[in-house]
């Protein structure tokens, strides 16, 4: 950018030209540099000969979401209001006649409510704004089908392009491919009898449904806390959770250098062993196959705090045919089923004069032996209500619980409680009670309004508060 004294001292020569009579040629200001704009979207996609409804790409979907990358972050200001960085027309110019023949090609999501111009397997799309960072920077979805003409094999390339005075941009290129590998996931089911503690004997395989093979598998385990890995194979690399993470995972990941052809079913030369925890109740597992070339597996074992397995190597092994109804996208069951937790809560009896204020302690634990969890939820809080007992007004109230006003309330308070609670977890709610008539015996109660699924002694899921209980407190 020209600098303020740049300009004065121009002005000044200009001045001094006229009052000579000379005509003095002026030095052209200093250019800024173009700013840095980069394409983004996926490097690659795998086109379907069998698309599945739920999948990304179901149809009418985009497979390919594009967008643009700027220098910085976009960052609002003191009212709120995000600002472009750059104002002027540039061009976006989305070529994919490579993929005549090879597929159909949708561009209605480009462009927004603006739209982009189409000339037959060619978009060119007009805007003005460009913001920092990528967050606002959407330029819409690209949209592919098979059609008759494809074939497993087929090949083709999307380049994206864009130009714009003052914007120097880096293109992108999408390789688009028909009937590539596609593995699935045998389903898994919890074995009859098996209890926490027990370890589960997992037959891990998957089926090709894509129309071409390939060459180079990974393995992909993962589990919640009460599950582990008690064994190491050779071509597995290990992940653990941190200890202090109650929702983080597990994960092993292992390498095979094979081939495997389309249409075909491979499984594990052995059983891949998952342990479960005394406390495990509903740990997730999850589990996939993926086409994944040797040169590619160090980027992923990077992505973790991945170490070598120790002992034999695990092989794969080409099954029987296989029933495609039985392997789906997402392989991952919940278990085990047959553990129960003991959610406990107590409160006090204590005695107490007119107009005094006393503390209330509310207790909840769980003796366990399973923790609650709660994984699939998100870690949604559980409930229990408090009753206060008759002639008392609350002054304080804990943190964690709300009056409970509303039509349908079961109780005068309800608290939450975040999940996951361990297995032996313990917690107290100190409610501070004035007490505005002495009544004898007077009683409340903290309880859970259900009994859930999985609790294994419901007879201590209330505990009452007595304020001047009858005989000794």
């Amino acid at each position: 950018m020209t600098s303020l004294a740049a300009v004065r001292r121009t002005i000044s020569a200009l001045a001094l030209a006229a009052l000579a009579g000379t005509v003095l040629a002026v030095p052209a200001a200093a250019q800024e540099e173009p700013l840095a704009v980069s394409v983004t979207g996926p490097d690659s996609v795998n086109l379907s000969l069998q698309p599945e409804a739920g999948e990304p790409g179901e149809p009418g979907q985009p497979q390919i979401e594009l967008g643009l990358r700027a220098p910085g972050e976009a960052v609002p200001d003191d009212d709120g209001v995000i600002w472009p960085i750059h104002n002027g027309e540039y061009t976006v110019r989305v070529d994919a006649s490579s993929l005549a023949g090879v597929a159909a090609v949708d561009f209605s999501g480009l462009g927004g409510w603006q739209g982009c111009s189409v000339d037959g397997l060619v978009a060119t799309c007009s805007r003005s704004e460009i913001y920092a960072g990528q967050d606002y920077n959407d330029l819409g979805g690209i949209r592919l089908d098979v059609t008759d003409e494809s074939a497993a094999g087929d090949f083709g390339t999307i380049s994206v392009t864009a130009a714009g005075e003052g914007l120097a941009f880096t293109g992108h290129t999408v390789d688009v491919l028909v009937g590539g590998p596609e593995l699935r996931m045998k389903q898994l089911t919890e074995p009859e009898g098996f209890r926490a503690g027990d370890t589960f004997q997992a037959p891990l395989s998957f089926r090709n449904q894509g129309g071409l093979g390939g060459k180079g598998v990974v393995l992909r385990v993962s589990g919640t806390r009460g599950l582990s890995f008690p064994s190491t194979f050779g071509n597995c690399w290990y992940d653990p959770r941190d200890p202090a993470d109650l929702r983080g995972w597990s994960t092993a990941l292992c390498v095979f250098d094979s081939e495997f052809a389309a249409g075909a079913a491979y499984g594990l030369s052995a059983p891949f062993p998952i342990g479960t925890a005394g406390f495990a109740l509903y740990d997730s597992m999850s589990y996939s196959f993926s086409a994944v070339p040797a040169d590619k597996v160090a980027d992923l074992l990077a992505a973790g705090d991945y170490q070598p397995g120790t002992g034999p190597e695990l092989g794969l092994v080409r099954q029987p045919d296989a029933d495609p109804s039985g392997y789906t996208q997402y392989a991952e069951m919940d278990f085990p089923t047959k553990n129960t937790f003991d959610l406990d809560l107590t409160g006090e009896r204590l005695r107490a004069r007119k107009g005094q204020t006393v503390s209330v302690d509310v207790g909840f634990a769980n003796h366990g032996p399973a923790w609650l969890a709660l994984l699939r939820s998100g870690g949604e809080p559980i409930s229990f209500w408090v009753d206060l007992p008759p002639g008392t007004t609350a002054t304080t109230v804990p943190e964690a619980c709300r009056p409970a006003g509303w039509e349908g309330a079961e109780g005068d308070y309800l608290c939450d409680i975040d999940t996951p609670i361990r297995e032996d977890a313990s917690r107290t709610f100190t409610f501070g009670l004035r007490v505005d008539e002495v009544i004898k015996n007077a009683t409340g109660r903290a309880f859970f309004a259900y009994a859930m699924p999985n609790e294994g002694n419901p007879a201590n899921d209330s505990g009452a508060i007595v304020l001047n209980p009858k005989g000794r407190a």
